[in-house]
Formats: C-alpha cells, structure tokens, sequence
C-alpha cells in the first residue's frame, strides 16, 4: 500500500511542477507580445515549415506544427492514462467514478449553455460553445500544491478523475463538432492501420518504434483526412499493451507513459502555451472585454464549471447515488469544482478549432476568457480549499 501511495505521491508531484511551468510560459508569452519582442514572437509562430516526401507534402506555419504535431504527443498521453484507468485504476471501480463522473457532465453542460447563451444569434460566436467545458489538469493540480501536505489524496484523485472524464468529453466534441470536410482516401488509410495495431496487440509486440511508426502514418493521414489529428495520438493509445506477455511485472503502457510524462509536462505543453496565450492589451479597451465571446468564455469557466460540478455531485450525494470521499466536505468539493474552471491548455485548443481559421476578421479575442476565467478560478478556488482544509483538520 506505502508503494501505491508513494507512486500516486510522484505523479501529482510532477503534474504540479508541469503546471508551474506552464504558468510560467504563459507570462512569457504575455510579456513578448507585448515588448519589444512582438515583431519576433509573431514571425517565430508564423514562420512556415514544411515536409515533403514525394508527392506527399505538408507546410504549416510553426504555431500549427505545435497545435496539429506536438499536441498529438499530448494527446497520446492522455489515452495511455485513459486506457489504464479504465483497466485497472480508479476508473475500473463504477463506485468510485461515479460522482466524478456526473461532476464531469455538469461541469461540461453549464459553462456551455452559460456561453450560448451570451451569444446567441451570432453563428460565428456560437462556434466556441465548448471552450469554456474543458478544465487544464496540469493547472489546477499546480495550484493545489501550493496548499502543501494538507490536501487529501481523496481530493487529488476526485479532481483527476473528474479532469479524465472531461478530456474524454473533449475529444468526442473535437471528433464530432470540430471536423472539417472529409477526404475519404485519407480516412480508408486511417482505418487500415486500425487492424495493423491490433494484430500488433494480440501479438504481444512491445517495439515503441513499431508502433510509433504506424502512429506517424495514421497522424498524416488523420492530417489530411479533416478529422484534427490529434485524435489519432488517442486512437493510437488503446492499442498499446497494458501488459508484457514475455515478462508479468512489465507494462509497455506503463512504461511507455512514464516516460512521456516529462516530455509533455515539461516540453510539449509549456511550448503549447506559450505559442498560444500570447494576448497583447496593446490599445485594448475596456469593451473588447465585455464582448460576449470573452465574456461567455470567463463566466462559463469561472461561474458556471463551479456551480454545474458542484450542483450536480451535491443531488447525486443527497439522493444516495454517490457519497462524498474521505477527507472532503461539502466547501471542499466546492472549492475543488471552482479550482476545475481553470481551462487554459484545453480551452485555448479547442479554441484554435473553433476561431483559429475563421475567415474574417474577429472583434474579439477569446484568449481573454480563458485567462481571465482560468486566473478567477484559480484564485478563488485556492482561497476556498485553503479554508476548507484548516477547518476540516481542526
């Protein structure tokens, strides 16, 4: 049990030091776009790179490479730590994931409709409907460890779970909503490395660079197919086997997402961020923040992700459905709902979906909302937790 514990322990050690360098990438972001260095930071992102084999070529502008390439990686990740929880971890047990799980439905639903609802009548606006659904783990755990030993492992975990459910959301609402036109050539190869990997899975193949081979492949064609390819990096994780048929104390996945998580929480992410969150204030006034597009976003991360976890997990508890974990209360769970309106990394990816290509000019910059709601969230729910905590250990 001690090594579990110590396990578990390094894990949210190494989320809140990549959430420290996330936040620290995002001020460097904000600081070059509006310095000196703006000229220079926007051709860094605009400057084209482009890979060909053949007939086969792909030119993207840099900032694209990050947002189509690297979050793949990310991704990826995220589907290793989705297939494992779903086998053998806290989302194998239906009593334990159920109040995450509902948590994970209101907190998508609310701050949706709280957007919609601001912009109602305007179609290009109403494209961004699920920025404000996503939470940023990394973030929120990064804050948690600023309130030190004192937070509950059955906190950590909620907030995990929970944040696992809604990446799962996520990547339905990118797969479904966020598509373009279909190449169907494109697709057919995509659906034919589909049977390569799972022949390689039943086979017991432990080669990272068989599988990372036949991922590359599947990227370019998801690439070019209009489905975003970083949906193959998830795709390509439920293939990837939990366990070693030639040794039973390996995990291919196992080792494979150990190392992939400094990697992404040191690397992919701070580049993510810190190609993104650039927002200059540079002759901004004060009703460019009122527009209803930054404004929906904040108040969707900053009221309604709180109020639809919060809401929802306290009706399940009282109706007998789920029960509160050890070591919270009810300000607690509260605290922990607002903490998850920290959006960031998944709000402004899904934003680049949703506005990144748009082909007008926009009035709004809904990278406002995101920063502002995540920064709100992120006060407001340390402040809470901290509360909540000393009284709960008095």
């Amino acid at each position: 049990m001690q090594v579990k514990q110590t396990s578990i322990s390094r894990f949210f050690q190494m989320e809140s030091a990549g959430g420290i360098c996330l936040m620290l990438a995002a001020l460097a972001a904000v600081m070059a776009d509006n310095s000196p260095l703006q000229p220079l930071y926007d051709q860094l992102l605009n400057m084209p790179v482009e890979v060909r084999v053949g007939a086969l070529q792909i030119a993207k502008p840099l900032l694209l490479w990050i947002n189509d390439g690297l979050m793949a990686v990310f991704f990826f990740l995220v589907g290793l730590e989705l297939k494992r929880e779903i086998v053998e971890g806290e989302l194998s047990d239906i009593r334990k994931i159920v109040l995450p799980g509902v948590g994970a439905i209101g907190g998508m639903a609310i701050p949706s409709l709280v957007y919609v609802l601001f912009n109602l009548g305007d179609s290009l606006a109403l494209k961004g409907w699920a920025i404000p659904a996503a939470t940023d783990i990394a973030f929120a755990l990064g804050i948690l460890a600023l309130l030190g030993p004192r937070v509950p492992l059955s906190l950590k975990i909620f907030l995990t779970s929970l944040a696992i459910f809604d990446d799962m959301g996520a990547i339905v609402i990118i797969a479904l909503f966020y598509t373009a036109d279909l190449s169907i050539t494109a697709l057919i190869v995509v659906l034919a490395c589909l049977p390569v990997l799972l022949v390689m899975n039943r086979r017991g193949v432990e080669s990272k660079s068989a599988y990372i081979f036949i991922g590359i492949i599947m990227w370019v064609a998801m690439l070019k197919s209009g489905v975003h390819a970083t949906l193959a990096g998830v795709i390509m994780a439920m293939f990837i086997p939990l366990r070693s048929k030639s040794d039973e104390n390996f995990s291919p996945l196992k080792d494979l997402e150990h190392d992939l998580h400094p990697v992404v929480a040191f690397m992919v992410l701070p580049i993510f961020a810190f190609a993104n969150a650039g927002v200059s204030v540079a002759g901004m006034e004060f009703e460019q923040f009122l527009h209803p597009v930054p404004m929906g976003i904040m108040l969707g991360l900053f009221v309604g992700k709180p109020i639809g976890i919060f809401v929802i997990c306290w009706a399940a508890i009282k109706v007998g459905l789920a029960r509160l974990p050890d070591g919270m209360n009810f300000l607690s769970l509260y605290g922990v709902s607002t903490l998850c309106g920290v959006g960031f990394t998944m709000s402004f990816f899904i934003a680049t979906l949703a506005f990144g290509q748009a082909d007008v000019d926009l009035i709004f910059d809904e990278r406002l909302g995101v920063i502002l709601g995540s920064v709100l969230s992120g006060g407001l729910g340390y402040i809470l937790l901290k509360r909540a905590l000393r009284n709960h250990t008095a």
